[in-house]
């Protein structure tokens, strides 16, 4: 367990004054957001994510390769004991649905996974795939 306090003096009162405790524990982010929900917050001199910031902060660095995932699923929330470093994968079998967009499940056999150099993952619908090509193929 992450040992943070509310209103710790390592963040700033303007962090602070952005941020409200809900019942389920979540410290959400009440300040700028992206289209994504993830808080943004400007901290030397560069908006960044506002949980990365807290995490970082107050409990340490995110080791490179892995991204903070929000355990408690609320992607408004700053608070680190709700965040954990994982694998961009890991983040995306934790937080997405068994289908992709269009329906397709996303099983063993109907998933891509792309792996980047630095770690980073994402998947893929192989059926959506396979369509989008058969479009192009026959332009």
């Amino acid at each position: 367990m992450v040992a943070t306090t509310f209103g710790d003096t390592r963040l700033p009162a303007r962090f602070w004054s952005k941020v409200d405790i809900l019942s389920s524990g979540c410290w959400e982010w009440q300040g700028a957001k992206g289209r994504d929900e993830y808080g943004r917050f400007w901290w030397q001199g560069y908006t960044l994510l506002a949980h990365r910031v807290a995490y970082e902060t107050l409990v340490g660095p995110i080791p490179i390769g892995l991204e903070a995932d929000h355990l408690c699923q609320n992607r408004s929330c700053v608070y680190p004991a709700h965040l954990e470093p994982v694998t961009r994968q890991e983040n995306t079998i934790r937080g997405k649905s068994d289908y992709c967009p269009q329906g397709h499940p996303y099983s063993e056999e109907n998933t891509y996974w792309y792996t980047e150099a630095n770690g980073s993952a994402w998947r893929s619908c192989r059926t959506c795939h396979r369509d989008k090509e058969l479009i192009r193929y026959h332009r």
